[in-house]
């Protein structure tokens, strides 16, 4: 019975009838909510609140995109996300979805997303009485012998009600007669027959035949019904009826029988004789619709088989009835009833549904992050039906199952867009019948770049080497960078950054493309002026956070002859006359032309020649000296005043030159004369601060003394063991590993401090190459210049200098211990005659060996041994090399100091010693005695 609430409309909402049970699916447990809902209810009807039912918040309804999945392909309900109802969105027929099935239930899925949750819906469809019960023909004739005995069964035709429940088919009716009652059967399927029983004999020839009327009732309110028309025709009597060896067959057939498969043959015998013995197989008329068309009966054998094609999904039993009738004239007939059980086959695979899909995934997502959502139906039953769905091995993914027939896609390992930026994921799945069925889907997934990546580079710092007035704007380095990250993060920043405490060195002299890495220099870069830069590439990445990566950067600028020599004696502007007497012998040196390069290397080589004088024969220019000296006698009928122009060429390509002008005059007397007739012109003047001049000298040279003394203990010390060490050694280890030296410079003259020296390795053309050396070995070109004119003469350097400390006037007479005599000087002004052209050595062998000997005169001049040299011409060299390596071999480098307006030149303690009186200054011995006696 329908309950009266649901009569009247009271279940216009729907009612809760189900529990929450708890399953663990994706994030949060879902739930399974359930509502009953009568059929046939119109469009709009709000079956429940499934917002409330499942604690949702209204709020977010419409953000999360609650949907409704039905398992179906029409779409029943719906929900409303401003009242979190569920309303019915299609015509529901509980006859249409279940037909005959006793409940009716709509299963459906409710999917939200952010985070993705599914719960699970359950609408229960109440049948309502909306059909009448009909039978399948309009009339039922019956044709029954008077022999007949009472109580025998006649079954009639079966009504049918598509209601179920209590508004299925109930009961039937007979209408009033004085020959037959009605008994109402119930089959398996708890469904209604009627049959007809005899209670009264009939009579021929009494009443031919009776009209009786069957009524089908349901047990709906109101009732519906049904009526049926029964003719029964009387006839005359067949003594025996058929009678089936049984009552009830039964048969399984596999659902993939082929046709013609035999089900079943049932038997029936008839004891009369001749036709009325012969007995005719048929279908009963109590058969379902359909029978017919699935089963095939032999009309004389009675054998039963299969006509169509079975489907244990469709139907899992057939019942059939078959009735057997003599061939008499009063043919009567014998009932029973055939159930084929289908037996289920694997023939069903399973379908694969995608609910939800969760892509792009971020390659840092934790490991179980849901991917996707998906659904696995089969229609076979028991083990056919159970499906398993499986990844690939070796994937970052894993199937786990989230409710029955669903399964969720996640994550299993960490993911690295740089190594595989797509999944085409093939699930497949498989069910566990005999044979396996399978069904295949591909999942795409992509793989959202995160920016993990700090960009790359080959080399973790760059030198570069310019050459000095490289031009504005030209690309000095292209720096190679990348970042294995997507496009937006791997788009790249260039910036350049100064090292240490310096700053102004990028935005003054390079620049670098903030796009393409691409460094240039803003100004033309000169070696003279800053030979080193080190900067810093810092290279930032497009992601967010940004990773950066630093690189160092090392520009080296290398030297072109871009720098003419300067001339540093005579003083460029100042007065350049220069005396000699008259009478002055050969070789004797009149002055020294000083020249500078600011250039490095093979470009500041420089050369002198003369390059134009009023007498070519009288000087001589050395070539690399730049000393003036006369090439023959001074005789009286030379000008008494010579203008010299002398040539200075570097040995850069292309070589650049400059030239000096000096005056010189030729005098009755010698300059010694002169400067003491000046410097006796004042003697208050000179003897004004004689007291305190004394005694600071005194102290002075106390302090200096002590010293001294320590340091040449010291140094005697380290170079007893440094020679020991060296004459041990092999041979070649003499030149490779150089101790420490004083440092001669062969171009510029004097000597270097200390700090800028460097061990350097020639080659055996070295005349013709530089050394390429990473450190610059001075600052500045003026300090070079600088350190070279401290290393000079005292008096040279005021005099190159412009030093203002002497009154005019006065000059201090020359130091006869540093006076080369005439057998000491190189070249023409000396008993040995070298070679004045100079030769640079040409060969390995005679570079190290001049490497080696400059070594050794510097050594014997600081302990003391000897000032200069150890004898004449061989500035120390020949007391540790022999006498093979004298002067001649070396050009003299001591003649780079020159006293301007003097003859003297450097000389040696020894040939003082050994009395020998300086050349050129006999002539003044006496006026020298008598200053010094002052």
């Amino acid at each position: 019975m329908v309950p009266a609430g649901w009569r009247s409309g009271l279940v216009s909402i729907g009612r809760v009838v189900g529990v929450f049970l708890l399953l663990g699916v994706l994030h949060k447990a879902s739930a399974v909510i359930r509502y009953e809902i009568l059929e046939e209810r119109e469009k709009g009807f709000a079956v429940g609140n499934v917002v409330a039912d499942l604690g949702l918040d209204l709020g977010s309804l419409s953000a999360r995109r609650l949907r409704v999945v039905p398992r179906a392909s029409r779409k029943f309900f719906e929900v409303n996300w401003e009242t979190g109802e569920m309303f019915v969105n299609d015509r529901l027929d509980r006859e249409e979805l279940c037909g005959t099935l006793p409940s009716c239930t709509v299963t459906l899925e409710l999917i939200v997303e952010r985070p993705l949750e599914l719960f699970r819906a359950e609408v229960v469809i109440q049948d309502i009485n909306d059909n009448n019960p009909s039978f399948p023909a309009r009339e039922m004739k019956l044709e029954i012998s008077e022999a007949v005995a009472p109580g025998t069964r006649f079954p009639l035709e079966s009504a049918h009600d598509p209601d179920v429940g209590s508004n299925s088919l109930q009961t039937y009716e007979l209408s009033r007669n004085e020959y037959f009652a009605l008994r109402v059967q119930t089959r398996e399927d708890n469904t209604k027959y009627a049959e007809l029983v005899l209670e009264r004999a009939l009579d021929w020839e009494r009443e031919p035949s009776v009209q009786l009327v069957l009524t089908a009732l349901d047990g709906g309110t109101p009732a519906r019904s049904a009526s049926l028309p029964i003719r029964i025709t009387v006839l005359d009597a067949n003594d025996n009826a058929p009678a089936f060896n049984q009552s009830l067959y039964r048969a399984r057939v596999p659902e993939d029988a082929p046709p013609g498969t035999r089900v079943v043959q049932v038997r029936a015998t008839d004891l009369d004789e001749g036709p009325n013995g012969e007995i005719i197989y048929s279908f009963g008329s109590h058969n379902r619709p359909g029978v017919q068309d699935l089963f095939a009966l032999d009309l004389v054998t009675g054998m039963l088989t299969i006509k169509g094609q079975l489907d244990f999904e469709d139907t899992k039993l057939h019942e059939i009835y078959i009735q057997a009738k003599d061939k008499g004239a009063n043919p009567e007939g014998a009932h029973c009833k055939v159930l084929v059980e289908v037996v289920d086959v694997n023939d069903n695979a399973p379908e694969i549904t995608v609910t939800s899909v969760y892509s792009p995934v971020p390659e840092d997502a934790p490991l179980g992050t849901v991917i996707a959502l998906l659904s696995v139906t089969d229609l076979d039953a028991g083990e056919n039906g159970l499906v398993t769905c499986e990844v690939p091995p070796g994937l970052p993914f894993s199937l786990t199952s989230s409710l029955q027939n669903y399964f969720t896609l996640k994550t299993s390992a960490a993911l690295d867009r740089e190594t595989m930026p797509e999944y085409n994921l093939s699930i497949t799945a498989r069910d566990a019948g005999a044979p396996s069925l399978s069904a295949l889907t591909t999942v795409r997934v992509q793989v959202l770049d995160i920016n993990d990546n700090p960009p790359q580079s080959s080399q973790s710092y760059y030198d570069v080497y310019v050459e000095e007035n490289n031009l504005p704007g030209v690309p000095i380095l292209n720096l190679s960078v990348w970042d294995p990250d997507a496009p937006q993060n791997a788009h790249l920043s260039f910036f350049l950054l100064e090292q240490g405490a310096e700053t102004g060195l990028v935005g003054r002299y390079f620049t670098i493309n903030r796009d393409s890495g691409v460094v240039s220099s803003l100004v033309p870069l000169d070696y003279e002026d800053r030979r080193e830069f080190k900067l810093t590439a810092h290279i930032s990445d497009g992601g967010t956070p940004i990773l950066t990566t630093n690189i160092s950067v090392n520009i080296f600028v290398t030297d072109c002859n871009d720098n003419a020599p300067q001339i540093l004696c005579p003083w460029p502007g100042g007065s350049s006359v220069v005396m000699l007497p008259r009478g002055s012998a050969v070789g004797h040196i009149v002055t020294r032309v000083v020249g500078w390069d600011a250039d490095a290397g093979h470009n500041a080589w420089l050369s002198y020649s003369l390059l134009g004088a009023p007498n070519q024969s009288l000087f001589a220019v050395g070539l690399h000296t730049g000393q003036v000296s006369t090439a023959r006698p001074v005789q009286d009928t030379d000008s008494p005043r010579q203008t010299l122009t002398v040539l200075i060429t570097d040995n850069g390509e292309p070589s650049l030159s400059t030239t000096a002008t000096l005056t010189v005059s030729i005098t009755e007397e010698s300059p010694e004369a002169q400067a003491e007739f000046s410097s006796g012109s004042d003697p208050r003047e000179q003897n004004k601060n004689l007291t305190f001049y004394l005694l600071l000298a005194l102290i002075l040279v106390s302090v200096g003394f002590a010293v001294t003394v320590v340091g040449v203990i010291i140094f005697k010390v380290y170079k007893w063991k440094q020679s020991r060490a060296l004459y041990r050694g092999p041979v070649s280890s003499l030149y490779r590993t150089p101790g420490p030296s004083v440092h001669a410079d062969a171009v510029r003259g004097g000597l270097m401090p200390p700090h800028l020296y460097h061990q350097v390795y020639l080659t055996t053309d070295s005349r013709r190459s530089d050394p390429l050396m990473k450190k610059p070995s001075t600052s500045s070109p003026l300090a070079s210049c600088q350190n070279t004119l401290r290393s000079c003469d005292p008096v040279f350097y005021r005099q190159v200098l412009g030093a203002e400390s002497a009154p005019p006037g006065q000059q201090a007479p020359p130091n006869t211990d540093w006076r080369f005599s005439q057998a000491q000087r190189p070249g023409t002004s000396g008993s040995q005659n070298g070679d004045e052209t100079g030769t640079w050595p040409n060969n390995q062998f005679d570079t190290e060996m001049l490497q080696a000997m400059i070594l050794a005169s510097a050594s014997e001049a600081a302990d003391g041994s000897s000032t200069l040299g150890g004898g004449a011409g061989t500035m120390g060299l020949s007391a540790r090399y022999g006498p093979q390596f004298t002067l001649q071999h070396v050009p003299d480098y001591r003649q780079n100091v020159y006293i301007p307006g003097s003859n003297a030149t450097l000389t040696n303690a020894a040939g003082k010693r050994d009395g020998k009186a300086p050349a050129g200054g006999n002539g003044n011995k006496k006026k020298s005695g008598k200053k010094e006696k002052k």
